[in-house]
């Protein structure tokens, strides 16, 4: 199993994904919980800190392009032409799509070619352009994958009139989640700016809606030629594992037994507030889970900076893809029911990504819902051998889970994954063995955290590992946050410090 992994990723604009499940346990199954870690002796320095910050009831930031928003379908479900795709013909068993090799995330999804829309003339063929009522005119088309858990549309743009909308639901009552002309035209440059081939820089990728169809819908003004619009949907990412029913997702279990609800352990809560689950989508159209940390900065400002793993997220193509999933938790321990999940789409800014550390900065494009709490961060003096660290992620795509290591010495890993024990003046990465729980396939990118006096601080994000329930005693690396702070993210954590 790949435990490096997470990266595994709003109803009504800002979809909720709801994933849940049940595994109230770590160290034993039942999930009592073990007393409370000594504090560390790190002594404190000035300035070797960012303090968490709550906003509590401050005004949410105004939403970036891109981002969801609140939207209605105009498409008459009578005018939508159906393309179907049939079951997969070998699809994956769970333990294959949810396996990997340490740095690499948990593949939730495979890719499919779509013929019928492959080209800008198949795909204008089909749509069929009808008024909408409100001045504009507007065709859609409905992707049903069979079998699917989640369908996301590979949508290549090449050209669109000016005020032209593209939206995404799964049915248009529901959630609806829509981007204009000018913020495509903002993402291709951005993408191209950052090496993209053209194909990739023009690709915009729908968000899922948790079943087995999505529907693209484009509206255009009522003055437009109808032939001024040439995209195509040459390919979609076809779920294989759910990402947000719950009820399935308990069934399958997706987390060791060994792992701790995060409700079990209440005094961590703050940390889990500050966590995401993430959904992405690479260029090839497979679909993957990590775990990512909403950072505050020196200024407490409120920008959403995303802390994860660079191996879950190295290129900007791929953070256009983001989304985040928050509160994804059990509101009681050894409970089914979430504390009431809320999904963030619209994709991330990607700042700074380094495999020395595997650390991706992101900037996401939205606001993060109301009751997150930004983290905080510690980069002073080297951590020592035996300081107690706390994880919190989601395992195998699973609730919020919260496991228990300790430091047990410095390594530095190649790229590959490969780690040999070091020093604190040479070593990049943390070694943590677990005293409560594991991390797993999907924890990817999740934070350590290091509690002084009675706060907690990021130290790291993690690449992967060989432990798991099975295998308890097996050991985690983390990159270390204090190396990536000075390489390279203070300049946006902390740019004056």
């Amino acid at each position: 199993m790949d435990r490096f992994l997470a990266r595994p990723a709003l109803r009504r604009a800002a979809l909720s994904l709801l994933l849940a499940l049940a595994a109230c346990g770590g160290g034993s199954d039942n999930g009592a919980p073990d007393p409370a870690p000594p504090p560390s002796t790190v002594p404190p320095v000035a300035g070797d800190r960012i303090e968490a910050f709550d906003p509590a009831a401050a005004p949410a930031a105004k939403l970036t392009e891109g981002a969801a928003r609140p939207a209605q379908a105009a498409a008459a479900s009578g005018m939508v032409r159906t393309v179907v795709l049939g079951p997969l013909q070998a699809p994956p068993t769970k333990a294959t799509v949810g396996s990997g090799s340490p740095g690499a995330p948990l593949q939730i999804g495979q890719a499919r070619s779509v013929a019928d829309t492959a080209t800008p003339q198949g795909t204008a063929a089909l749509l069929q352009w009808h008024p909408s009522g409100r001045n504009t005119q507007v065709a859609a088309l409905r992707f049903v994958a069979e079998g699917a858990h989640g369908v996301r549309l590979g949508v290549l743009v090449e050209a669109l009139p000016p005020g032209a909308v593209l939206r995404a639901y799964g049915a248009p009552q529901d959630e609806v989640v829509e981007v204009d002309a000018q913020a495509l035209r903002t993402m291709a440059a951005r993408h191209a700016e950052a090496g993209a081939d053209d194909r990739a820089a023009r690709t915009w990728w729908s968000p899922d809606f948790g079943g087995a169809q999505t529907t693209l819908e484009v509206e255009i003004p009522h003055s437009a030629a109808t032939d001024g619009v040439r995209l195509s949907v040459p390919r979609l990412s076809h779920f294989t594992q759910t990402p947000d029913e719950a009820q399935l997702a308990l069934q399958t279990k997706a987390a060791g037994s060994c792992n701790v609800d995060l409700a079990c352990r209440p005094e961590y809560l703050e940390q889990g507030r500050s966590v995401a689950r993430m959904v992405f989508v690479r260029e090839d159209g497979k679909a993957y889970l990590c775990t990512g940390t909403l950072m505050n900065d020196a200024a407490s400002s409120g920008t959403p900076y995303f802390l994860s793993a660079n191996h879950c997220i190295d290129r900007q193509t791929v953070a256009s893809t983001l989304t985040t999933e928050w509160f994804l938790r059990a509101r009681s321990c050894g409970g089914t029911d979430t504390a009431g999940a809320q999904r963030l789409t619209g994709g991330a800014t990607l700042l700074y990504a380094a495999a020395r550390t595997d650390v991706a900065l992101m900037r996401l494009n939205g606001a993060p819902p109301a009751g997150i709490v930004y983290a905080g961060s510690y980069f002073g003096s080297p951590l020592q051998p035996g300081t107690p660290l706390a994880v919190v992620h989601h395992p195998g795509g699973d609730m919020q889970k919260i496991s228990l290591g300790t430091l047990l010495h410095y390594s530095s890993c190649s790229d590959g994954g490969l780690c040999r024990a070091s020093n604190e003046t040479e070593g990049t990465y943390l070694t943590l063995g677990w005293r409560t729980g594991v991390v797993e396939g999907g924890s990817s990118g999740s934070a350590a955290f290091l509690t002084l006096g009675e706060r907690r601080y990021v130290v790291g994000q993690l690449m992967g590992g060989l432990s798991s329930c099975a295998r308890p005693d097996a050991v985690d690396y983390y990159g270390r946050f204090d190396l990536a702070y000075r390489d390279a993210i203070r300049r946006w954590l902390n740019p004056g410090g």
